[in-house]
This record gives C-alpha cells, structure tokens and sequence, in this order.
C-alpha cells in the first residue's frame, strides 16, 4: 500500500468529548469514526488491526478444537422470554416489532441460540462439542463512553461448550483459559485472570480477564504474598478479630440528630465506634422490603447482593417506603425486634455482642446488642466491600486495590439454558441428561482499545507487531530525488516478497510530518530514506516502541527488519 493512495485521516487534535487515551488516539490516527454515540465506523486501519485481532482469536480457537458457526442476530423475542432474560436484561435488550407486529430483540450474546441448536444433538458420543463466533451484537448502552471502550454495537468472539457431565465442562472451561491467555498475550496485553461475578449470564463460576488501566471500570482486588486475584463484585477479605466482652441487656437511648455513623461514633464513642456500630439499609428485592445490615464501617457492594438474591430487580428503597416499613427515617434504623421483613446480614456481624444499632424510632438508637439474639436474622451473605489494605483471605497479606478494562469473561453455565431449551441427550446407559454448557467472550474492539491503552507514548500509539496497521513503514523525505525513490521501491518489494505487511510513504510531506503520522499510527518499524543515506549506501532504521534509530546498511535492512517483524509476531510486541 502507498500512504499517497490510502485513507489515513490523521488529525492534530483530539474530540473535545474524548476521555480515555484510546479514544483520543484511534480517532487521530485515523481508526474509527464515531456516527452516533456508542456507534463507530472502523476505518481502513482500524479494519485491518481488528481483523488481525480476530485472526489470532481464530487461531486459538481453532486450537482447541472449536468449530466455527454464525448465528443470526435478529432473535424472535420468544426464544429471550424462554429463557427468562428478555425481562431480566432490561432496558440494555434492543426490543423492536417487525412488520407483522412480532416481537424481535437484537442480540447481546447468543446463549440462547446455541442452546436451542444443541438440541440436535441427542448422545453422548456426540460430545463434547465447542461452538464459536465472530459476530456483531447490541447493547443498548445507557452511558457509552471512552470510545470503543463502551459502546452499542460491538464483535464478540462467542463460544460455547457442550459436555455431558460437570467433569467435561471443568475441562472445557479450562481449555479456553488457557487459551486466552495466549490471545491476549499475542495482542501485547499482560491480563490476568480474577474470580468474577457471573451476573445475569447465571451459572456456577466465572472469571475475567483484566488489563490493568486507569481506564477501565472494573476494581481489581489481588494478593503479592500468594496471588488472589478477584473482581471487587466477588472479592472478600478477612476480619480482623474485635473483642466483644460479655453480653449485656439490650437499651435505649436517646441520639438527637445523630443520623450518621461518623457523628453517633463522636458522640459516644465508647458504645459506638464504626466497627461496633450495626448499618441498615433497606433495599426491594424482587418487590419486597428488606433490610441489609452490616458493619458500620464496611460498605455495601450492590453485585453481591444481587448474585446472593438471584434477582436483578433490586434497587435501593424510597424515603417514604422505608418509613412506612420501619417507622423511622434513615440514620435511626435498625433490625431489633423487625419480623414483618426478611433481614439479610454480612457475615461480619456474626456472634457480635455489645453492638449500637437505630431503634426505628427518630433519634434514637439501642446499645447492648447481640446481634443473633436480638436480631431475626434471615439469611447470612458476604455482602461487604473489600477496602484497600484489607488482609488476604489465603494468606494475610494485605490486599491491593485497582482498576482494569475487563478484555475477556469465561462462565460455567451449567445446565441453564439446556433444561430451558431441551437440550437432552443419552448417556451410555441410556439415562437422559441436560447439556452441560459454558460461555466464552472476547469483545474485539474493546481489545484494540486496550492494546492502546497499554501501548502508547505522548507520541502516539504503539502497536505490537501482531496487530499493527502495518508492521512497517517506509518513509521516502524525498520522493522527487529519484535515487530515493528508487531506493524506496526496491526496500517495500523486498519487504512484501518476505511476506512483511509494509506501507510506502511516498507522499510530498515535510519529513516531519511523515514522522509525526507514522509515530502517531504507531507503526512498529519505519525505515527512512533519505539522498544523504542513500548516497553513502545506509537508511535509518527506527522502532516505534522507545524511538530508538540506527543506521543499518542497504543491503541489509531487507533481512534485519524481516527478523525483528518475525520476533515482534513470535512475542506480541
């Protein structure tokens, strides 16, 4: 390709409503274009890295043995209310009516499609079975943002296994673990794997794969001293052990405008310091008043309650529903005595004694408490938030705290969707069982723009060899001198002829113009070519990734570049 004959629409400047470092640079080097919010075109460049990006997800896919299928993206909505998520994905679903006045979704993942496919198979000795795609799919996006970082229209690489037992799902599952992480470290990112919520996809375990970035939105707990690694939806941490003495008869006592746990724990700090202090919220679950108590100083992480309930249609309660339920205003609540609405309490409150909680009646609260004898207790959950510095569950350390773009998610759905779909088929015994399934997903874009997130200068973006526009550019100051030219010509044929993706920039360009593009595209190896060099027989030879350059020779340039293009693929970088 010649830089004079392609469309590289670089720009100086940023979008004004540009956040994440990716989106700034994809669109000044010309990737993408944004047409509505959350909806962007991939232009030539992006479309070459983002086939490049899901060449090596085929390729390891293909791998493990996975079969390659596409599946429509226009779903008649029965199939979703089958399954019961066409109401529990909400408003994220795109609902539309055909014609005929049918209700359609467009799809989001395709669990339900490739469960109501695995219908046809009927024995075992049909399994096990790995199913993939690469396909378009929607989300309707409340707040897309960062460029392709959050977005309505996306390719997901989505695959599913199919096994008869447990025992071949755990093996499946850990196919595509591994698996992945060769992808993401062909894509020149360093993710690792974390223990992870299973949300609305449902299923047994689940795990994401986390590129660590100030961009990301997920929070990452992990452990140096034995290497827990969870998402903050699921992480948990240990309890450092607090002294209760004896227990005491439960009393009231009056807390005039106290309504916070800071201001009640000034005010008496004997009887309630933070950790001594019982919070309650009051959430509806599913409909139904409930109250949620914990520690005063633990917060609430609103997954875990939702994973614990099994419900999605939870949301915190009105002013006037919780007085109307408890007969207090919030900062005077509590659980004494409360047995018209289940309690759901984190399991750091268990065994505690001498404990202060609200009274449900305004300024007023109860010392003395404990909390399995004054307290209905319901139901017992981890529903805490692990803070920075916390201690390790497995081995006491303290616990780091920070954020990461999700780039990967692997689930062990179970037997959800086959029982739904009646996906059944024989053992050698003639029994019959539901398919044991797992998902798979890779967002595609989403990808790219983590490889920026991690991969750039103030100069621009560096692609690594495996995933780059072009893997080399060769930059012609003069493309009017015709020993340059010349030069020029026979460098790119040499490089095409060793099987190197090249691009020739042959345009009439101050020089630094032409760096500055190459560098802000993020090309991994410019060559140079210059009168001067050409005339003493060299051309400079610059990596993209530190901007180092060298004078190699001409004749030997061809070769060398060839060998570092040939590294570069071999180790993603």
């Amino acid at each position: 390709m010649r830089w004079s004959q392609a469309h590289i629409p670089t720009l100086r400047e940023a979008p004004a409503d540009a956040e994440a470092v990716s989106h700034r640079l994809l669109v000044r080097a010309g990737f993408i274009r944004q047409i509505a919010a959350g909806s962007y075109t991939m232009l030539p460049l992006g479309q070459r890295t983002r086939l490049k990006v899901e060449r090596i997800i085929r390729e390891e896919m293909d791998a493990i043995g996975a079969q390659e299928m596409l599946l429509p993206t226009l779903h008649p909505a029965d199939i979703w209310r089958k399954s019961g998520r066409y109401d529990l994905m909400g408003d994220n679903l795109f609902k539309l009516k055909d014609r005929k006045d049918t209700d359609m979704v467009l799809g989001m993942t395709e669990e339900e499609i490739f469960a109501l496919h695995a219908t046809e198979i009927f024995s075992y000795r049909d399994l096990p079975q790995i199913w993939y795609q690469m396909h378009i799919k929607f989300r309707d996006e409340p707040r897309p943002k960062a460029g392709l970082l959050r977005v309505r229209e996306f390719t997901m690489k989505d695959s599913y296994s199919l096994d008869i037992d447990w025992a071949g799902l755990d093996v499946a599952f850990e196919k595509h673990r591994e698996a992945y992480k060769r992808i993401f470290a062909r894509l020149g990112l360093s993710a690792v794997d974390v223990e992870a919520s299973s949300g609305t996809m449902g299923g047994s375990e689940s795990v994401e794969f986390i590129q660590r970035s100030e961009a990301g939105e997920d929070w990452i707990v992990t452990c140096d001293g034995c290497g827990y690694r969870a998402n903050l939806e699921k992480a948990t941490s240990a309890l450092v052990p607090i002294e209760d003495g004896e227990s005491t008869s439960i009393e009231k006592f009056p807390t005039p405008g106290l309504r916070t746990i800071k201001a009640l724990a000034e005010a008496f700090p004997e009887v309630a310091a933070p950790e001594r202090q019982i919070k309650t919220l009051v959430y509806v679950v599913d409909g139904q008043p409930t109250l949620i108590l914990l520690r005063g100083d633990h917060e609430l992480h609103e997954q875990k309650l939702i994973d614990h309930t099994g419900s999605t249609n939870v949301r915190p309660a009105h002013p006037e529903e919780i007085r109307e339920l408890l007969g207090a205003d919030p900062g005077s609540l509590g659980g004494v005595g409360v047995t018209h609405a289940p309690i759901i309490a984190d399991n750091a409150l268990r065994g505690r004694r001498n404990m202060t909680t609200g009274a449900n009646e305004d300024d007023f609260h109860y010392k003395g408490v404990e909390v399995e004898r004054d307290i209905p207790v319901g139901d017992w959950a981890d529903l805490r938030t692990v803070a920075l510095g916390d201690r390790c569950v497995e081995c006491g350390s303290a616990l780091d705290l920070w954020k990461g773009i999700e780039v990967g998610h692997i689930f062990k759905l179970g037997t959800k969707y086959s029982e739904a779909f009646g996906a059944i088929v024989q053992d050698e015994h003639g029994d019959s069982h539901p398919i044991v399934m797992g998902s798979y997903g890779i967002g595609v874009e989403r990808n790219m723009a983590a490889v920026v997130e991690a991969n750039h200068d103030d100069a621009g973006i560096i692609w690594p060899a495996t995933i780059a526009p072009y893997e080399v550019v060769v930059t012609l100051v003069r493309p009017d001198d015709p020993a340059v030219k010349e030069a020029g010509e026979r460098l790119y044929s040499g490089l095409l002829a060793n099987g190197v993706d090249v691009i020739i920039d042959d345009r009439e360009e101050r020089p630094g113009v032409k760096f500055a593009d190459a560098e802000l595209v993020g090309i991994p190896f410019r060559i140079t070519v210059g009168p001067k060099g050409v005339a003493e027989g060299k051309v400079e030879l610059t990596i993209r990734r530190g901007l180092e350059t060298e004078e190699v020779g001409l004749d030997q340039v061809v070769a060398k570049v060839t060998e570092l293009v040939t590294a570069g693929r071999q180790l993603g970088r």
